[in-house]
Parts: C-alpha cells; sequence; structure tokens
C-alpha cells in the first residue's frame, strides 16, 4: 500500500520569532512532524517567513545605513535567505528527531521560487508590512525609490509590500521527484521567493507571496493525498472571539465558500488558509484539508480533534 502524500503548512508558532526562539521552536515542530512520518505520511513541508525575512530586511536595510557602500538586499533576496536560514533548522532538528526514533530518511530544503504577474492587481495595492520603523524623511525616500509605506500613528513608518497570486512553482518538478522518492521535502518556504519571468530569464520581485495560497497550490501540483495546516488554534470556528463561538469540525467546498462569503473568517489570518483549502479540493478533489494546531496533531490524525473540510 503506498503511503499517503500529505504537504503540511507551518505557521509562525511552529517557527518562532528570533533566532533563539527558532532553535527552540523546531524541536517541538519536528516531534509533530515525525509523528507524521511514523503514521505513515510521506511529508512535504511548507512554512511561513514573517518574522524572519522582517528581521532580515531589517538587518541588511541597518548595514546599508552604517557602511554606506552595502547596497541594501531587495525583498526577493530577503526571501531567499528566510528560506536557507529556516530550513537549515528545520531540516536539522527534523532529521535529528527522525534519527532518535531509528528512522533514517534524507531531509532536504529546496530553495524554491514561485513566477507571479507583473501586471497582478496587488502590485497597485500593497498590503504586506515588513521592515522596521521609519523616520518621515526615511519614509520619504523609500517613496521617492517608488515604494510603499504606511504610517502606524505614534510610531513610525513602515514599508509594505505587494502579495500578489502565485502563478508557477518554478521547481516543482525537484519537488515532484524527491517526493515520489518518499523524500521529506521542504520548499516553497515563505510563500517561495517571487519572481517575473521575461522571456527565458526569471527577475526577483519586490513582493511577498501568501503562504498559505502557496500551501494551497503545492498540494494540487503534487495531487496530495491531504494538506495539513498547521495554525494556532484547534479548530476553524464560526462566530471566532465571541461568546458563541462555536468550532467547525466537518466542512463541505460548498459551507466553506458560504462561511466565507458570511464573512466568517478574519482577513489574514484564517480566511487566507479557508481559500487555500478551497482552490487545493477543487483541483484534487478525492482530497482532505486538515486545520489545527500543532499540539492536537496525534488527536486530529485519530478524528478527534481539529477542522476537516472535504469537497
Amino acid at each position: 500500500m503506498s503511503k499517503k502524500k500529505v504537504v503540511v503548512s507551518l505557521g509562525h508558532e511552529a517557527l518562532g520569532h528570533t533566532t533563539l526562539e527558532q532553535q527552540g521552536a523546531v524541536r517541538k515542530t519536528a516531534k509533530a512532524l515525525a509523528d507524521l512520518v511514523e503514521a505513515d505520511y510521506q511529508l512535504t513541508i511548507t512554512h511561513s517567513n514573517g518574522p524572519q525575512v522582517s528581521m532580515i530586511h531589517k538587518a541588511m536595510t541597518e548595514l546599508r545605513r552604517v557602511y554606506i557602500d552595502y547596497t541594501p538586499a531587495p525583498m526577493c533576496v530577503c526571501s531567499a535567505m528566510s528560506q536557507g536560514y529556516v530550513g537549515f533548522d528545520l531540516q536539522n532538528s527534523l532529521r535529528s528527531e527522525l534519527l532518535g526514533r531509528g528512522i533514517s530518511k534524507p531531509v532536504s530544503t529546496i530553495l524554491t521560487q514561485v513566477t507571479v504577474d507583473p501586471y497582478d492587481e496587488a502590485f497597485y495595492a500593497p498590503t504586506k508590512v515588513i521592515g522596521r520603523y521609519m523616520s518621515q524623511e526615511d519614509a520619504e525616500t523609500e517613496l521617492k525609490k517608488g515604494n510603499y509605506v504606511k504610517e502606524d500613528p505614534g510610531k513610525g513608518f513602515r514599508r509594505v509590500v505587494a502579495a500578489p497570486k502565485p502563478i508557477d512553482i518554478v521547481e516543482l518538478e525537484t519537488i515532484r521527484t524527491l517526493a515520489d522518492a518518499d523524500q521529506i521535502v521542504i520548499a516553497c518556504g515563505g510563500g517561495g521567493i517571487p519572481v517575473i519571468e521575461q522571456k527565458h530569464v526569471l527577475k526577483g520581485a519586490s513582493a511577498v507571496i501568501e503562504k498559505d495560497a502557496i500551501a494551497g497550490k503545492l498540494a494540487a501540483d503534487l495531487r496530495s493525498d491531504e494538506l495539513i495546516i498547521l495554525t494556532d488554534v484547534e479548530y476553524v470556528y464560526k462566530n471566532f472571539g465571541l461568546a458563541d463561538q462555536t468550532p467547525i469540525e466537518t466542512m463541505d467546498l460548498q459551507a466553506a465558500r458560504t462561511f466565507a462569503q458570511e464573512g466568517q473568517f478574519e482577513v489574514g489570518t484564517m480566511l487566507p488558509k479557508i481559500e487555500a483549502a478551497i482552490a487545493y479540493l477543487e483541483k484534487v478533489p478525492t482530497g482532505k484539508v486538515l486545520i489545527t494546531n500543532q499540539e492536537s496533531i496525534g488527536e486530529a490524525l485519530k478524528g478527534k480533534k481539529g477542522s476537516v473540510i472535504t469537497a
């Protein structure tokens, strides 16, 4: 019997926010991932990178301020750095956890590029806040460069970048080859490195890609049996945060669309996860989506916790 192929999407809580936090967080995350391996799943893992890419962007910007000869790192470069940095900790922690359980299995990180449309509407209305707080003078400098900034009253200005929709995963066949060989693959970290294809040349884009969007696409492109989205809550909830909030244990596609249209899912948190689930199930109607937190994954695999979405 062939193993179930699953794409696992890791949120911020699985990685921490600083270098030290990340080292501790990934050891805990590795245990949950190893549980999936022991449950006979073939894993392809993707992850968020919000705190990490923001930290790298701040560091590179400050380096430029102190040493004028250095060039500020573009967002695509910061994204690539974050993929390597997170992948390094994650793959080593998972490898160590597996070896500690007597399981010898290759774990590798693929530096992954994702093409985007240069005319995507997101480029005209950026929403993703990154980097340090700036003075008004620094903000004006960014505006002169053609970048977007947003004021946080009382704190200063921060840069905002676009979050365009992913089109194609450039290294998809490499990821597929490793997955088909029953290797554990970490790919599309932080949504992937956004690039624009110009003839045969790929050029980095000043943007970030929503990591939930790429998780849904990756699962669909690989024709995965399941998509598991690990977040900070046990369930998807109806009326979340209100006195009558209710866990949604199961949903079909129609219910997911209806709840989304009703505004049941918060923009920027749960809504992108539901949209990823819908995108995946539209392409793989035999698939299943599980949304839960890391602590509940064992019980969720038994059907006792978590929200399950099917076509």
